[in-house]
Parts: structure tokens; C-alpha cells; sequence
């Protein structure tokens, strides 16, 4: 039996991770530590689990952990996790400062530990589908790319610039970049974007354009904008299109649901009949302590994820393209 604790359960997807956890045969959700008590006791009765005062007492019972704290807190909480000997799954992204992430990588190496980055829309099945079909070479060399990954805006600390250390397009940037790294192997060399708060006015970016390249001259675009209303039928997307030598491709990662009109609810919702990908996360990352494999998705992946978000920054305050290193 794997045994599992949450360091912070500050993330929208701690509820979806601990609903996984629960689902597993071979893993066990010891607890949730979190520094917010009412927070914490009500995650943990939500979950039913325990509910632990001090984190230390937490490590003490768990095989890994999973930090779903604010942005700005996942160093700390994943150098404790290491200097208790502790695998850690991270919630994304890795960090809010380049500084910071290595940190965390470097904390795992001394501890003999790993680290694992949460991005889930690696375990989607048409995004595993459209891999295989990129790494048969089905649409010859790879050309350009248009992505999206548009949401709503969550609100609360992830509007709080110095608890998430950025908006939209920290928030969203990170799942586009780490999926075309995977499928393709490369690496980002140049951003420039456009961003900009025009959506909400609460004093962070809410919506954004990036123009970026790809080692061997890939052409990529990416919306990550927070520009689903509150009434839109669900919580947002990530979309694909991959222009070749020898054809296109086209993703929608979530197009598998149907509408539900719901009366009580008032609202047009989108219901749907994937797979769980959050599942197919929590089960590798479970795997990946009782097996003692390397992490799939790396605190290296989560760092490289980052510099591309952070140089969309840069680019946007100087308003020219940045080189990515």
C-alpha cells in the first residue's frame, strides 16, 4: 500500500486528486496538511481523511506527498517533503521564479527523492493518440502550431500576483508547452507576446497571445486567455492544430462529452464521457513511489515549462520577442 498526504490543498485540483486517490487499490490517502485549518479540516472531512496540524507529523506517516499549495509556497512545501525523504508530485506550475524551481529540483537530488509535475492532459487519450500519430511521422516534418488553452478565471489567490505569480498566462502557458515538448522532443528558443488585463480589471493578465519558436524553426502560437464567462458550458480547453510537410493534424482534447440542459441549474452544461485524466495522473505518480522509476514528467519539465511563461512576461514589459535559453 502506497501512502499518500497533501501538502496544501490550496488548488482547484486537490478534490479531483484526492476523488482518484480514493479510487486506487494500492494507494491510501493518509491525510492533508494544509496552514488555512478551516481549509484543511473541511478539505479533509470532504475527503475523509485526517486532517493534520503540523506538516512534520504528516511526512512522518506518508510514502509522497502532493503539493497543491498556492504557487509562491510550492518551494517550500516540496523542500520539506525532500529533506524528510519524500516523493512529490507538484502541482503546475513548478514555480513562480526560475530560482525557485531549481531550488526544488536540486532539493529532491540531495534528498533522493522525486519530483513529478502535475500535468494531466498527458494522460487524455486523444492527446496520447495525436503523439503516437506525430512520432509515426504520419504528417512528415512539423511546420507550425496553433494552440489554445482557454478557461475561465478561477478567482480567489490565483488573482493574488503575489501568491500566483501570474495570471492567464502562467496559469495556462504551462500545459501547451509541456505537451508540444513531449511530442516533439524540442525545445523553445523565442517568445514574443502580447498581454494584457482587458476581461476582468482585477490588476493581473487575464488574457494574452504568444508567438514563439521551437528548435528547427517550428512556428508556435498560443492563446491562454481566462475568457470563458462564468455561464459557458465548461470550464475550458486545449485545442491543437499541427501543420506539416505531409498534412495537418487537429486536437480537441475534450470534444468526448454531450450537453446537458440543466433546469435546476439554469445553465447549459457540458457532460463529459472521457476518461480521467486527473486518474491517469494520481495512478502513475502512485506507481511511480511503489516502483521506484524515474518521475514521467520531471521537475526538469516543469522548469523548462516555466522559462517559456516567465519569457512571454519579459517579452510583454520590453514589447519585443525574448530568446529562450
Amino acid at each position: 500500500m502506497v501512502r499518500i498526504g497533501f501538502l496544501s490543498i490550496a488548488h482547484l485540483h486537490a478534490s479531483s486528486y484526492g476523488r482518484a486517490l480514493k479510487k486506487l487499490p494500492q494507494a491510501e490517502l493518509v491525510g492533508i496538511y494544509d496552514p488555512d485549518q478551516k481549509r484543511g479540516r473541511a478539505g479533509a472531512k470532504t475527503m475523509q481523511t485526517k486532517y493534520f496540524s503540523q506538516a512534520e507529523a504528516l511526512l512522518e506517516k506518508v510514502d509522497g506527498v502532493i503539493v497543491c499549495s498556492e504557487n509562491s509556497r510550492h518551494r517550500d512545501f516540496t523542500e520539506l517533503a525532500a529533506a524528510h525523504g519524500k516523493d512529490v508530485l507538484c502541482e503546475k506550475p513548478i514555480a513562480t521564479t526560475l530560482e525557485d524551481a531549481q531550488a526544488m529540483i536540486t532539493a529532491c537530488q540531495e534528498g533522493g527523492v522525486r519530483l513529478q509535475i502535475a500535468f494531466p492532459v498527458r494522460f487524455n487519450t486523444p492527446v496520447r493518440r495525436l503523439k503516437e500519430i506525430v512520432d509515426a511521422g504520419a504528417i512528415g516534418d512539423i511546420l507550425a502550431i496553433r494552440g489554445t488553452n482557454r478557461g475561465r478565471m478561477p478567482g480567489g489567490w490565483f488573482v493574488d500576483p503575489q501568491l500566483s505569480g501570474g495570471g492567464a498566462v502562467l496559469d495556462h502557458t504551462v500545459h501547451v508547452v509541456d505537451l508540444l515538448r513531449w511530442f516533439l522532443n524540442r525545445e523553445f528558443t523565442s517568445a514574443y507576446a502580447e498581454i494584457d488585463s482587458l476581461l476582468y480589471n482585477l490588476g493581473i493578465d487575464d488574457c494574452g497571445l504568444l508567438s514563439l519558436e521551437m528548435e528547427g524553426g517550428i512556428f508556435v502560437t498560443q492563446d491562454p486567455s481566462w475568457s470563458r464567462p462564468a455561464t459557458f458550458p465548461t470550464w475550458g480547453d486545449v485545442t491543437l492544430k499541427m501543420v506539416g510537410s505531409a498534412g495537418q493534424l487537429y486536437l480537441d482534447a475534450f470534444a468526448q462529452n454531450f450537453l446537458v440542459y440543466n433546469d435546476q441549474e439554469n445553465k447549459v452544461m457540458e457532460q463529459s464521457f472521457a476518461e480521467d485524466m486527473d486518474l491517469g495522473l494520481i495512478q502513475d505518480f502512485v506507481e511511480m513511489v511503489a516502483s521506484g522509476r524515474q518521475a514521467s514528467i520531471s521537475g526538469y519539465d516543469g522548469l523548462q515549462a516555466l522559462k517559456v511563461a516567465l519569457a512571454a512576461y519579459e517579452s510583454a514589459r520590453v514589447k519585443r520577442p525574448v530568446a529562450i535559453s
